[in-house]
């Protein structure tokens, strides 16, 4: 059984915060607001990956009023993802995102996100895909008021472990 999901999410950019996407820092004036880190890659592919196993989203396994999730790191959160996709024996087969942002250059950034994410996952780095775009100055990412991003994701089910723990076909 394969299962398709869909993420997406902005954050405004304000002074005084780093700015994080895909687990990267990066240089820029501005960074993203929000109670983690506020990585818009990452928050868009936890929604795709858990919408496709069915598991809800972000915001109920990772409550932004939480203390303990306070600046935390993005791949944190990611990790828990997979491990509960893992608990539900499902595997991911590819991932695909794209960053919607003005400003910075993203483009020399890519590949360290792109390995971070199979690192965290588990996966080959050849099934994560990332892009950047921009909107042409349009809209709030175009002003520069904020960053966005959507990621899709295919995950399909593993095969159910017999009594000896072993996967069954």
């Amino acid at each position: 059984m394969s299962r398709i999901g869909v993420g997406y999410d902005l954050h405004r950019l304000i002074k005084g915060r780093p700015l994080v996407l895909g687990g990267e820092t990066i240089e820029h004036h501005l960074g993203l607001a929000g109670h983690s880190d506020a990585d818009v890659l990452l928050h868009a592919l936890c929604d795709a990956l858990l919408g496709a196993a069915c598991l809800g989203d972000i915001g109920l396994h990772f409550p932004p009023g939480e203390e303990r999730f306070r600046n935390i790191s993005s791949l944190v959160l990611l990790k828990e993802v997979r491990d509960k996709l893992e608990r539900e024996r499902w595997q991911v087969v590819n991932t695909d995102a794209v960053i919607t942002a003005e400003a910075p250059k993203l483009a020399p950034h890519i590949e360290a996100m792109r390995d971070n994410i199979a690192r965290v996952l588990e996966v080959p780095r050849t099934v994560v895909s990332i892009k950047a775009t921009t909107t042409e100055g349009l809209g709030p990412c175009g002003r520069e008021e904020g960053i966005a991003a959507q990621a899709v994701v295919l995950l399909d089910k593993k095969p159910p472990l017999g009594p000896s723990g072993q996967e069954t076909e």
